[in-house]
């Protein structure tokens, strides 16, 4: 096959996807049943392995900031970062959680302080609301962009460190050797690939979901089926616009774009919100998320049986690995010439940062308006998690204003999403090309917008993420068997290195000599 054509992973994974797309069309509630019982069993029977697997890429990532590799270079040793760290920062966030964060800013620690992690706090308090801040610190910090970092950075140093292609199968070759061109690698690439295409095209439809609650709030559109179908409609068009213009326009400048919105909506509720709260929250919750990183880490509740951790972060460790495969390409793609040591820190620290400062201030915002002016958003959270954010940007001056900026930031970090899936699917099904053909570009966008669209129609859009849930199972190991390999490779590279260090110091020593017996 030659290079960047459409290959065994493109037919298998359309098989795949197509027959699963059917099957939420015809029996959605068949598969949303069969893919919950399948859920429910992955949680409770392999919890305790998601906690350790996740933990082990946590502890393996901050290995590779400090220890030995740091100084090896993503690309060519005198080789330059492609783009400057503003615009890098952007496109690794807007692909890996944007707008996540602007959909659970609020509503997550709205949920853990009204129903808390332990069952012993009572909700609705000040101990309710500390714990609802901590959990989704960790949900959202070190634990998740520790496992893009794993992936990210195995793709990047295979790609412009050894010269591989860009596929998932390619950071195997290590340990796997040419066998990863035969019917292993395929495979890998293949999971990889559905993995991706249910990812996207649920959070597709669940976005959709969410710009239909803006615009509700700020325009008044009803919330129905025909509004959603105008919106995939209307997004489609602009990520493919988007996606023909390529990595270095279309995704760049909507990812500067995303993040001024971000940063900007961001200082608006920081100044004019409850800013003392919001600045002690953070402080006081950096503290005590990182006090209990360990516990939290593997805490499970086998003497009381309580579902929360399942439901929460179980959940969350495999959605996060469910989607490494897409973030952890679009990452390593833009990360060219940055060190290990940089990137690691980078990718791990920056957006979590971040991530904390959002979540105190619109999180920390709600919990503020309930807990000490009762305004009743954890009710109205309660009743549409969709008009979350909105309901307490109302609690603003310019809250229309506003309002239509956050429903603007929305649609931009879904271009972003999406458009970034495009390139994603594009290089995976067409054996690890860089700049994948735009052709194969539309033709995934179509698919994505295709298959979120008749899924909200049909109602079957959550057995089609949960069964993206239970494909991280194996991919889990997957990316376990990646720590391996980038380890080998790694360490290959460091004895190297020290080997032609002791001949270069042998060959000065004898130079040395030779002058002084002359």
């Amino acid at each position: 096959m030659r290079k960047g054509n459409l290959g065994p992973v493109f037919f298998i994974s359309m098989v795949v996807i197509t027959l699963f797309v059917l099957w939420g069309i015809i029996a959605p509630e068949n598969l949303a049943e069969q893919s919950s019982n399948a859920l429910s069993f992955i949680t409770v029977s392999f919890g305790w392995f998601y906690l350790f697997a996740t933990f082990v890429f946590l502890a393996f990532a901050i290995y590779l900031a400090f220890g030995p590799f740091g100084k090896i270079k993503l690309g060519e040793d005198d080789e330059e970062p492609e783009y400057n760290y503003f615009t890098w920062f952007a496109m690794l966030f807007s692909a890996g959680m944007g707008i996540g964060l602007v959909f659970w800013g609020v509503a997550e620690p709205i949920y853990h302080f009204i129903t808390p992690a332990l069952s012993s706090v009572e909700g609705g308090t000040p101990e309710a609301a500390r714990l609802a801040l901590r959990y989704t610190f960790f949900h959202w910090g070190l634990h998740p962009w520790a496992i893009y970092t794993i992936v990210a950075l195995a793709l990047a140093y295979a790609q412009f460190r050894k010269g591989e292609s860009g596929l998932i199968s390619s950071t195997f070759k290590p340990i796997l050797g040419d066998r990863v061109h035969g019917p292993i690698g395929k495979g890998i690439d293949t999971l990889a690939t559905i993995a991706t295409a249910f990812g996207v095209a649920t959070s597709l439809g669940l976005g959709t979901l969410q710009i239909n609650g803006g615009l509700s709030y700020v325009l008044g559109l009803p919330n129905s089926i025909p509004v959603q179908m105008m919106i995939i409609l209307v997004v489609t068009i602009l990520y493919m616009l988007s996606a023909t213009t390529g990595l270095n326009k279309g995704i760049r400048y909507l990812s500067n774009l995303n993040l001024g919105l971000a940063i900007g909506l961001l200082l608006f509720v920081i100044i004019v919100g409850p800013t003392s709260f919001i600045i002690d929250a953070f402080t006081t919750t950096i503290g005590d998320y990182l006090d209990n990183i360990i516990p939290m880490s593997f805490r499970l509740t086998p003497f009381t049986q309580s579902t929360w951790v399942g439901a929460w972060t179980i959940f969350y460790w495999a959605w996060w690995i469910a989607w490494a495969p897409f973030v952890g390409t679009f990452i390593a793609r833009v990360s060219r010439g940055r060190t290990i040591k940089e990137f690691v820190l980078g990718v791990l620290l920056v957006p979590t940062v971040f991530g904390a400062i959002w979540f105190s201030a619109f999180g920390g915002s709600a919990i503020f308006f309930d807990l000490f002016e009762q305004r009743g958003i954890s009710e109205a959270v309660n009743n549409d998690v969709t008009t979350a954010l909105f309901i307490t940007l109302e609690q603003f001056p310019l809250s229309a204003i506003v309002g239509t900026l956050a429903t603007l930031l929305i649609i931009t970090f879904f271009v972003t999403s999406a458009d970034s899936a495009t390139f994603v699917l594009g290089m995976l099904t067409s054996n690890g090309v860089l700049n994948p053909a735009t052709s194969t570009k539309l033709i995934w966008g179509v698919l994505q917008s295709s298959i979120a669209a008749v899924l909200l129609w049909s109602g079957g859009l959550n057995g089609l993420q949960t069964a993206s849930i239970v494909a991280a199972l194996p991919f889990a190991v997957v990316v376990l068997f990646m720590v391996v390999s980038l380890n080998k490779a790694l360490n290959q590279e460091v004895r190297e290195q020290r080997r032609k260090e002791r001949r270069r110091i042998k060959k000065l020593e004898e130079l040395l000599k030779e002058s002084e017996s002359s």
